[in-house]
């Protein structure tokens, strides 16, 4: 893991692999950004170097530098910012957190990095830091130590500020959030035939040990006790059973008072499509089937560390969907929890099934507000592509904080009507209801389905996570190549900022 610190050193003399500068877009190229602590000398000598180099100052543009006359690093990295804000306003978070994870990836093999960006309040520091701990992320799961990659171990954020306590408290926050979001990717990144239900579960025990969440397993049996149809119909055709994990936070101070957020997370761990089966193009990635299960997990455990005065209970609907003599067919007709009958059409859309039986359990709770984070449809990435996630809701102004809670994380989330239409497209001749309609509009129809399953004066809000959950194309930013951990920092910041 790389470990972060925060120092007032001077840029010129930290003792560091490499130093990380930024610079902006100006008239002609670029130009360093202002407050890099820097002599007027040096800054000449790197003003030359940009201009030589024909740099553009453009967003995430890289450049490197060796034995630069006046700095102690043995060598300095060029980060792009893109225009500089007017009016002498800050730099946006999200500006600096894609700059510091920019400049760290590039830096894989040098042990020890030192960044100075722009901004010295505890939101810019803090944005920088969760930058470059994200940027900093490998997975070597499946690697032997030879083959492994060389992560950047230390990183080192060079402010003014660096004694403040509201920037000491930012910067440990972005450490927090960064282990848990690097836990999810962990976990999607991990292969199908290693991550099941079972394993899934237990790797959630384990990360939970010596923590304040209870974790509980639903296994086959207590499923169908409890009369979860929708998961047991997905998992029944595999050799690994389903599972619902159970994770439980209760703020100590606040106690019967704190208000109560349920989150709810799909685990499919691998999805075949079923009978329903995927062309095998369509299967290559579908171990990342499990990311929401997987940001819930470690949103929960981050905001027992935060120790945030809000009860969190998380669902993490965990089963494995595969064609086999025992799978469900289409024309099957299931009970969900709560006694809903559902007929399956195709067994392909088995994301919803899971997560109704988790959301009904959620609701027996009486939380105050429950979310559902979910790899849902393919019709959400036609909709809305690889790197914005899909905001549905049943109450307009819970929708719009959890929007504001994306906005402050930096993920993207763009909401999303529920037409009263396409409710009757779920009509069925001989259950209560199907769990597919009609083809068009899939985004909102998984949702419309969804809604069903939900306490009645419950705020509810979907997030269908499909396309920004894992990145096949090239890194970008922080983000990595696989998977992403897109939703773990929404989750967080609206558990910070939530109120009934």
């Amino acid at each position: 893991m790389t470990t972060l610190t925060v120092s007032d050193r001077s840029p010129s003399d930290v003792k560091a692999d490499a130093l990380v500068l930024a610079t902006v877009r100006a008239d002609e190229g670029a130009t360093l950004a202002p407050g890099h602590g820097l002599d007027r000398k040096v800054a000449d000598v790197l003003g030359s170097a940009l201009a030589s180099l024909d740099a553009k100052g453009a967003v995430e543009e890289v450049h490197r530098l060796p034995a630069v006359a006046g700095i102690t690093a043995p060598l300095v990295v060029l980060v792009g910012l893109g225009a500089a804000p007017e009016d002498d306003a800050s730099y946006a978070p999200e500006v600096l957190r894609r700059a510091a994870g920019a400049a760290v990836r590039a830096l894989t093999g040098r042990p020890k990095v030192a960044l100075s960006l722009p901004g010295t309040t505890a939101e810019a520091v803090g944005a920088a830091a969760e930058g470059a701990l994200f940027g900093a992320y490998e997975f070597a799961g499946h690697r032997g130590d030879s083959s492994a990659k060389s992560a950047v171990k230390a990183v080192v954020l060079l402010t003014p500020t660096a004694r403040d306590r509201a920037v000491r408290a930012a910067v440990k926050r972005a450490g927090l959030l960064a282990d848990a979001q690097n836990f999810t990717r962990d976990l999607v990144n991990t292969a199908p035939n290693v991550l099941f239900p079972q394993s899934f579960a237990e790797s959630v025990k384990a990360r939970a040990t010596g923590s304040t969440v209870k974790v509980a397993v639903m296994d086959e049996k207590a499923l169908a006790k409890a009369g979860c149809g929708g998961i047991i119909g997905v998992g029944q055709g595999s050799v690994h059973p389903p599972r619902i994990v159970t994770m439980t936070y209760k703020p100590v101070r606040a106690g019967s008072r704190a208000p109560h957020l349920a989150f709810v997370g799909k685990g499919i761990t691998f999805d075949s499509g079923g009978l329903c089966i995927k062309p095998a193009t369509g299967m290559v990635t579908m171990k990342c089937d499990m990311a929401g299960a997987a940001a819930v997990a470690a949103a929960i455990l981050v905001i027992a560390e935060l120790g945030l005065p809000v009860a969190v209970t998380g669902y993490l609907c965990l089963a494995e969907n595969m064609p086999s003599s025992l799978a469900q067919r289409p024309g099957d007709v299931v009970t969900m929890r709560g006694g809903k009958t559902v007929e399956i059409i195709n067994t392909d859309a088995e994301g919803r099934m899971v997560m109704a039986d988790g959301i009904v359990l959620a609701g027996e709770k009486r939380p105050d507000a429950i979310v559902d984070i979910a790899t849902l449809t393919g019709a959400q990435v036609m909709a809305l592509g690889l790197r914005t996630g899909g905001l549905m809701a049943n109450d307009d102004g819970f929708r719009d904080s959890v929007r504001a809670a994306a906005d402050d994380a930096g993920e993207a989330m763009w909401p999303m009507p529920l037409p009263e239409e396409l409710r009757t497209g779920l009509d069925s001749l001989v259950a209560d209801l199907k769990h597919t309609g009609e083809r068009h509009g899939g985004m909102l129809t998984a949702a419309q389905f969804l809604r069903e399953f939900v306490p009645e004066g419950t705020p509810w809000a979907h997030l269908d996570i499909a396309g920004p959950a894992y990145n096949e194309a090239g890194p970008f930013g922080y983000t990595p190549k696989g998977g992403t951990g897109f939703g773990v920092r929404t989750l967080v910041r609206l558990a910070e900022t939530y109120t009934r």
